[in-house]
Formats: C-alpha cells, structure tokens, sequence
C-alpha cells in the first residue's frame, strides 16, 4: 500500500519510509510491553494484524492480546487478526522455505487494499530453533531479502528477537540488515544498517571463504 500519511508509533517512535525492524528483548513479557501500544492503535485504525508465533506460544500470545483489551474472537473472525504458526508460514515439511515465505510476504502485504485494510501490521517472534531449521545462513539472506519487499509497501514489519536466547554474533548481523531497530524498549534508525545488495554480496564471500577453508583441510 501506498500514501498512507496516518504516522504509525511504536516504542516511543513514529516510523518513516523504511518499515523493516529489528526489535530486541530480553523475555515476552518486555516485547508484549513494548509493542502493546503497536498493535493497538493499529486496530483502532482497521488495520490489519498479520502475527507468526511459535505453535507452542500460540495461546499465551492470543491470552496476552485479550489481556490489553482486543477482541480476539472479534478480530479473528473477521480477519483482522491473523495468527500463523510457523508451519503454516516459513516452514514447508518442517523445512525453512526462504522462496515461500517471502511468496507469503509479498501477498500479505499485498493484499490490505482489497481487503480494505489502511494496513498491515506484520509482526513475527523469532526463536532459535526456527533459526536453526533454516541454518544461521539462510535465516541473514531471508531477513536481506525481506528489504526488498517491504521497500515497495508503507506497511510495517517487525522481527522480534529475545536477546537471551542469540549468540552475539547473529545479534550483530541481524542489526546489519534491518534499517531501524528497537534496543531497550526504544526506536531508532540504524546505524549499522547495509544495503541488502552489498550484504547478500557479503554472506557469499563468507560461503566462499569458508569453503576455502574447508577444502585446504
């Protein structure tokens, strides 16, 4: 969608034309805290909720939605809300499908206008273990990639990660490819953000290095 001049606010902020976040935490109770305010107003304004969890957050998720005052029953049964499981998002067999969940992606945030929906408000909580069925490689090209299809819409697209549970080094490259990011409960555009192009060129010398390295042991 596009021309959508209504501010969108989250974590102290108003965001601009780069929607792609990276928001950090320390535990689910401090990302429900922080976004609460997000995903209210985005109902408040008929936007629409497009939330991806793991399965076995499912219903604490729903509850926590409740408890800041959404109808999720309502919500759900006229498609305001929609809650994926990974499985029914960017897994394919229980294997990541990096084609099929930015496929996905382009058609949710496609399709708010036919549907009457000002926006869409993607939010999408990620866990080690589904970093781990992608493989730390493919998980950075699938998150590159992302900015190439949120770059063409106004909606907003948060990945949230629990810094308790990622190595500082995926920390690190998760920064290096979202625009703005939200640290500390805060929004601010980022500093270490690269360019999509010069950081898929970057994960395929990283690849090709280590191949090197490989082949002469």
């Amino acid at each position: 969608m596009t021309g959508n001049e209504c501010p969108i606010h989250v974590a102290d902020g108003v965001l601009g034309k780069q929607c792609h976040i990276c928001a950090f935490f320390n535990g689910f109770d401090e990302q429900h805290r922080v976004l609460r305010s997000f995903i209210k107003e985005g109902f408040e304004r008929g936007d629409k909720a497009f939330h991806i969890v793991d399965p076995k957050l499912r219903e604490d998720h729903l509850k926590r939605l409740a408890e800041a005052g959404i109808d999720v029953e309502q919500a759900m049964a006229t498609g305001q809300l929609e809650l994926r499981r990974w499985q029914d998002a960017y897994l394919r067999d229980d294997r990541f499908d990096q084609d099929g969940m930015l496929a996905l992606l382009e058609e949710v945030l496609g399709s708010g206008a036919a549907a009457g929906n000002p926006l869409i408000r993607f939010v999408s909580r990620v866990e080690p273990s589904l970093v781990d069925k992608a493989g730390e490689d493919q998980w950075l090209e699938y998150e590159t990639r992302v900015n190439y299809t949120v770059s063409k819409y106004n909606d907003p697209v948060i990945c949230t990660y629990d810094l308790t549970n990622f190595s500082a080094s995926l920390v690190m490259d998760m920064l290096r490819v979202h625009p703005f990011v939200i640290v500390g409960g805060v929004l601010q555009e980022n500093p270490f953000f690269v360019p999509p192009d010069q950081f898929l060129l970057e994960l395929r010398e990283r690849k090709s290095a280590r191949r090197s390295a490989i082949q002469t042991h």
